[in-house]
């Protein structure tokens, strides 16, 4: 079944400059014990999988990563995956969410402390979870 898979820069062919994708990640719960410490993620106070996916605009999947431990976070998952700089070299647009703030190059993510910033900091988070909303369903 694995073998039938794409892969990454095959999933991505056919986009290219002015198109965007949504990248996001998720924890798959998964039964261990305590002595499988990698497994654990401390954000979600459980044990799981780390798996990526880059969807379309519409929520359709393109492509989704193998599962890595569920301590690694998002960031290190899409770069260990090359995701970052298989859309940076191909001038894909990525919007994210903040687990992915800091990678510059082609991801989008919203401005943190938003409210603190002018209105249109605020209206562009709006319109970025808007644009995102699709890419979270990608999952289910």
């Amino acid at each position: 079944m694995a073998s039938w898979a794409l892969g990454l820069h095959e999933a991505l062919t056919g986009l290219g400059e002015g198109d965007h994708v949504i990248v996001d990640g998720t924890l798959i719960p998964i039964d261990r014990i305590r002595a499988d410490e990698p497994y654990c993620s401390v954000k979600h106070r459980r044990h799981g999988m780390n798996v990526q996916v880059i969807a379309r605009p519409d929520g359709t999947p393109l492509w989704f990563s193998r599962a890595t431990p569920g301590r690694t976070d998002d960031l290190t998952a899409a770069r260990a995956h090359g995701i970052v700089q298989a859309c940076l070299t191909r001038q894909i647009l990525v919007l994210a969410d903040r687990a992915y703030q800091g990678v510059g190059a082609t991801v989008r993510t919203p401005y943190y402390h938003h409210r603190e910033q002018p209105e249109h900091y605020q209206q562009f988070n709006r319109d970025h979870a808007r644009l995102r909303a699709p890419g979270e369903r990608a999952f289910s």
